[in-house]
This record gives structure tokens, sequence and C-alpha cells, in this order.
């Protein structure tokens, strides 16, 4: 992938400053990727009761609630000597989250199933409070260094190329050494994505620049946040359909027991993954002139929408043709990418609104909103996935990797296997929809937000800002008074 090395008129941001920016991306989905769509596999290959561990994953979420609003209000409140806002968290969470990650993929096999459960409890929270150190911040950075909305959407779609690359490798790393045709197991694939995130994760911590400092803003309390989170209308409506379409995603979790079971090979996940690589970086390349030309709602909606068409031809098409199935999952790949880079480019701008309509400045809440909605989703599918196909009957055994399983020539009932089929491919495809119908309600342009942006820096008046955003609305009600 060429990288921009030059920068364009108005940017504020170094090449080398923009490349740590994406690496850090790479390092972190490598880890996310591992704990959201592998650890499903690592449970259902420790032999532990499928339906105890989804509830065990669930239940640690009860302490996310907790810990990413705690965290989210710290943000805000801590000053660091140093005057950073976002750096120093960061070189805290570039070591805690690869520690914390190999903790979690070391259960030991042959412990009891109460001590298995207890261990996956404990190790989830650490890995969990970890990785809220590291998402915050990092998305948070991007309003930090530079106050041009269109620096900022560039930055936000390299970085989620870099984040697929990341993705990508744990999936490749991680699929083929827990491959029948390997038959290593995940603490040594854990190992390996702990090092690549610790190598690419660090360097932003010290290349970035913070350069937007906001004007100090009142002091706010817990109700005040609260009242900022209900009156912040875009953040909630773009999160709710978030809960139903990542929440629903269950099918990075069983991708390597669909391709065991289905396909008749545990790496025919990674051979459709690279035949997908090229148009799906194609596409996404090319979603900072689509943004810029249509506007990220739009081209968010037509994406959606379209993987939903494709989705339901797939699961009624069956996977008894492997070429019919490979053609649609190719070409859903490419609205899929392009939704994929674009996922996270709306929070940004609902910090910018929060601020701009409330007054409070509160960008820690706001990216908080993101991160616990990312690890409460990613923990639902995860446990849905699992939960479903105890429902369906599934035959749990413990194995350390594909290989043994083969090797005992475990089968599953035509009922296990058509669950496994309608979980993997209808069950996200009806969460897409859902969040699709949610996402035709939200309605922050972004012209507006560019105004309310220059706003927040001191770079405009509010006065100014007002006049601008009532031109863009139209004669509707300006949006600029404080409560």
């Amino acid at each position: 992938m060429k990288i921009k090395w030059d920068s364009k008129a108005g940017w504020h941001t170094s090449a080398g400053e923009r490349f740590s920016y994406y690496t850090y991306f790479f390092g972190q989905n490598a880890v996310y990727n591992l704990v959201s769509t592998l650890l499903t596999t690592y449970l259902l290959f420790l032999g532990v009761d499928t339906q105890k561990s989804g509830l065990v994953i669930l239940a640690v979420k009860l302490w996310d609630a907790f810990n990413d609003a705690i965290f989210g209000v710290l943000f805000d409140k801590i000053k660091f000597r140093s005057g950073k806002k976002y750096l120093p968290w960061l070189k805290i969470a570039s070591i805690a989250v690869p520690v914390a990650t190999v903790f979690l993929f070391m259960i030991p096999s042959d412990a009891s199933e109460g001590m298995q459960l207890a261990w996956l409890a404990v190790a989830y929270i650490v890995w969990d409070t970890a990785y809220t150190l590291c998402d915050v911040p990092i998305f948070g950075l991007v309003t930090g260094i530079t106050e041009n909305l269109d620096e900022r959407t560039s930055l936000m779609s390299y970085k989620s190329i870099y984040g697929g690359a990341g993705s990508g490798f744990c999936t490749l790393v991680g699929s083929i050494l827990v491959s029948e045709h390997v038959g290593s197991d995940f603490t040594v694939v854990a190992i390996i994505i702990a090092v690549a995130a610790i190598i690419t994760m660090n360097p932003v911590a010290y290349k970035a620049k913070e350069r937007v400092v906001s004007p100090a803003g009142e002091e706010f309390t817990i109700r005040k946040m609260l009242s900022y989170l209900v009156k912040n209308k875009p953040l909630l409506i773009y999160y709710l359909g978030f809960l139903f379409s990542s929440g629903l995603n269950v099918s990075g979790a069983l991708t390597l027991f669909a391709s065991f079971y289905l396909f008749r090979d545990s790496l025919f996940s990674v051979v459709i993954m690279i035949i997908g690589v090229a148009p799906s970086l194609i596409c996404s390349l090319f979603v900072p002139a689509l943004t810029r030309r249509f506007g990220k709602k739009k081209i968010y909606l037509v994406c959606t929408f379209l993987s939903v068409a494709i989705g339901l031809v797939m699961f009624f098409a069956g996977y008894s043709n492997i070429w019919v199935y490979t053609a649609l999952a190719v070409l859903r790949a490419v609205p899929t990418a392009i939704t994929g880079v674009m996922m996270f480019m709306f929070t940004p701008d609902c910090a910018e609104y929060g601020k701009f309509t409330s007054g409070i400045e509160a960008k820690g809440i706001t990216f908080a909103i993101q991160t616990f909605a990312a690890k409460f989703t990613g923990a639902i599918s995860g446990s849905l996935g699992l939960m479903l196909l105890g429902w369906f009957d599934w035959n749990s055994v413990s194995v350390d990797n594909f290989e043994e399983l083969q090797a005992l020539n475990v089968t599953q009932s035509d009922t296990a296997i058509f669950g496994l089929w309608f979980t993997y491919t209808l069950v996200p495809t009806i969460g897409s929809l859902i969040a699709g119908i949610v996402w035709i309600f939200y309605g922050l342009s972004d012209k507006e937000v560019q105004v309310m942006a220059d706003c927040n820096s001191g770079k405009i008046t509010r006065e100014t800002a007002n006049g601008l955003l009532t031109g863009i609305r139209s004669g509707k009600r300006s949006l600029g008074r404080r409560a």
C-alpha cells in the first residue's frame, strides 16, 4: 500500500506521525481479532460447556459497564504533568494489552471445569480493562493532532486498512498454526500476536504530537455527563445500530469451525480471506474520495444494505456448492471492507457535536462508549455463537487443535450442522439489516461537523458557526445554543 508521504495543504501531521498512527491499529486489531474471533474456537477446544463459557463472557461485561464509564470520566479529569492528554495512556496500554492477551490464552487444559471458568473470568476482566486503556486514547488522539476534518477522515480511513491487515495477520497465523496441517496451540499464537502488538503499537506514543488544545470548558459532574450522553442523539443512534450489526456478527467467532465442518478444511477461511483481500483493499483506498463526494452516511448505508442482500442470497444458496459460496463471499467482501474502514469514523463527529451543543469537553466519555460498544458486542457475538451452537445440540470435545479433532473423527448431527450454517450466515445478516434501518435516522452531516470542529477549537466564533449551520440546514433551527 502506498503511504501518503507528503501532506496536503491545511494538514498538520507529518508522514512519520501518520505511519505510527496506522501501525498502532495493526497491533491493536491483531489482538482484538484474536480475542473476539478465535477465543470461541479456543474455548470449544478446551471442551468447556458452551453455554457456561458463554455466560461467563457475558457476565464479565457487567464489569465492563463500570470499567469504561469510570475510565471515560478519569480520562477527562486526569491531567498529566507533561500536559499530554492521550499519549501517556498509550505508553501504558502498549505493554499492558499484549501481556493481558497472553494471560487470557493460558488456561490450564488439565484443570477442572470450575477452575477453567474462573481463570477465564479473571483473565477476561484483566484483558478488558487493559484494552480500555488502549482504545479510548488512540481514537481520541485523532482530535488532538488535527482539527482538519479531511485530514481526520484520511487518518481514520488508512488506519482501518492497517487494522484490517492486523486482523488478517492474526487470522492467518492463528488459522494455520492450530489447523489440522500444523497442530500447534493457542498459547503459541497468543505469544506471536502479543510480540507483534508490542512492536507496532509503541511508536505512536513517541512520534505523535498533540497540537489541538480545546478551550477550557466548564467543570462537569456525573449528572451533567449523563445529560450529555442523553442529548447526544447522533452518538446514541449510531451505537444503537452498531449494537445490532456487531453484536449479531457471530461469523468471525465461528469461521474456523464452519470451514472445518461445512467445507472440510479449517484453512478454507484463509483462502476466502486471501481471495477477498485485493477487491476489499482497492475499495478501501477509495473511501476518503467517496466520503468527500457523497458523505459518510450515504456510503455507509449503501454498503450496509448491499451486504445484507448478498448475505441473504448466500444463506439460501447453501454451502453444498463451494464455488458459489466463494464467489458470494468475495463479492460481499467489498461492501464489508468499506463499512469496516468507516466503522469508527462517526465517533469523532459525535464528540465534536457533543462539545458544540453542550459546552462539555467529554471526549473521554464519547470514546469510552465506542470502546464499550466494541467490547460488549464482541462478547455478545462470541457468547451468542457458543450458546446458539449449544441450543442446536453441538457435540463438544476437549482437544488442542484441529489435527486432534480430525484424528478423533468427531461428527455433528444434521441439526448441529444446520445450526452452524444458520448462525454463521443468517444471524449476522439480520443484525446488519436492523442496524441499517436504525442508521437511517443518523442526521449529522460532514459539513456540519467541520463547522462545529472549527468552533470547538476556537478557529471561528459561535455566532459565525451558528450562521453557517443555519445555512447548511436550509433554515432549520440552529444547534448552537447551550442547554
